[in-house]
């Protein structure tokens, strides 16, 4: 697993941390079942405060690509590959709405652009 914490972004770091691990566990460059570093290492490892990472990996789990095992540690969820299931699932009901008002693919993109944003 690399890291790695660009202190002049105007991203939060909790948020490249938690953007990156969700980036790596979709693309499955962390698989089901991969024990993450504890809160301290990983804090330790990117410079970082226990409370910030911890932080990432709480919203990490909160949308269920991670889950933490008391002592154990925090692991990679399998219900983060029912997550992206259903986002896939809802992205094919956009895509069958889209067409079927006839909204152009570049509309289309950028209302969910600008959904995203909004967030």
């Amino acid at each position: 697993m690399i890291l790695a914490v660009d202190n002049t972004s105007p991203v939060p770091p909790y948020e490249q941390v938690r953007s990156e691990l969700a980036r790596q566990i979709n693309d499955h460059v962390l698989p089901v079942g991969t024990r993450l570093p504890t809160v301290r290492k990983l804090a330790d490892d990117l410079g970082l405060a226990p409370n910030t990472v911890a932080r990432s990996y709480r919203e990490l789990e909160e949308a269920g690509l991670i889950e933490t095992r008391g002592r154990a540690g925090s692991f990679v969820s399998a219900a983060g590959d029912v997550s992206r299931q259903r986002v896939n699932a809802a992205a094919e009901q956009y895509a069958e709405a889209v067409r079927r008002l006839g909204i152009d693919r570049a509309e289309a993109l950028d209302i969910v652009a600008a959904a995203l944003d909004r967030l």
